[in-house]
């Protein structure tokens, strides 16, 4: 760990920090198990929302540049030292979920040895963010930020990569670390949603439970879990699977990346910049004429 991280996670005169910060934790939870399991019908299937997902809306409503610009004595109960706290702290939570994971892929090896060329094809899927997300994005009006934005969700080793080639401060950066905070802010959220929905496309669960594995651990377990409560039966072969796709992803995404997504990015960027500036000039040149 880097200094920074180790002085955020040091208990050395901050034991109030770390008091607040569970405290709050401890009751967000307990709304959310209050809340309970909400599932309501949509078309031929079940729409279901988790606790995680309310207890996710709730703290992030309770941050300071949410409610806490509006309620100031929020900011003493949750301020910027709970929020770095909080960020980095995850890490090791996710190294209990890693685990957890683990033992659930364990009993179906088997069946994850029978899915093999899948798991691994199934990285191609990634390239849909940037195949479709691209064009959206320029037709939206961005430039070169659409690479950094698009070539995949953008998690940690995307960042790295597109800050190696083309610098942090790049227009490619800028659009890689937008993808990324948003990915931070409502990712979970999200992908906790989509699991429900996911259902109800007609996909098969085991696919779906590939899918979820997109190289985050929060947005992984939100969807998996989400998934797996829509197909009970299925449970356990859907976090199996959506575990090991996770780790195939974290491993190879970033090959993937770096030798395809991102040269098949440049390539359509190259190719639509072209009918896009055609299309304005003549655009243009049809005012003038008017």
């Amino acid at each position: 760990m880097s200094t920074e991280v180790n002085q955020v996670l040091s208990t050395k005169n901050r034991w109030p920090v770390f008091i607040k910060l569970f405290a709050l934790l401890g009751v967000v939870c307990a709304i959310g198990e209050t809340i309970g399991t909400v599932s309501f019908p949509v078309g031929p299937g079940n729409f279901i929302i988790l606790p995680m997902i309310f207890a996710m809306i709730l703290a992030v409503l309770l941050t300071p540049d949410a409610l806490g610009k509006k309620i100031k004595s929020l900011k003493k109960l949750v301020s910027e030292e709970e929020v770095k706290l909080a960020e980095n702290i995850i890490m090791i939570i996710l190294l209990i979920l890693g685990v957890k994971l683990g033992t659930s892929a364990g009993p179906n090896i088997d069946k994850l040895i029978a899915a093999g060329p899948a798991l691994i094809l199934q990285e191609f899927g990634n390239l849909g963010t940037m195949i479709i997300g691209l064009p959206i994005a320029m037709l939206l009006g961005m430039k070169r930020e659409a690479v950094g934005a698009t070539v995949s969700i953008c998690r940690e080793p995307t960042l790295g990569l597109i800050s190696e080639i083309y610098g942090i401060n790049s227009p490619e950066g800028t659009g890689v670390m937008g993808t990324y905070m948003v990915g931070n802010l409502f990712g979970t959220i999200f992908f906790g949603l989509l699991g429900s929905f996911g259902v109800l496309s007609g996909i098969h669960p085991y696919a779906l439970g590939m899918a979820c594995g997109m190289g985050s651990g929060s947005m992984m377990t939100a969807a998996s879990q989400a998934l797996a409560a829509s197909v009970p039966a299925m449970s356990e072969e859907i976090l199996a699977y959506a575990a090991t796709s996770n780790i195939m992803t974290s491993v190879t995404g970033l090959y993937m990346e770096l030798f395809i997504a991102l040269p098949v990015a440049n390539f359509i960027y190259k190719h639509l910049s072209k009918v896009m500036h055609k299309r304005k000039a003549g655009e243009a040149s049809q005012c003038k004429q008017g």
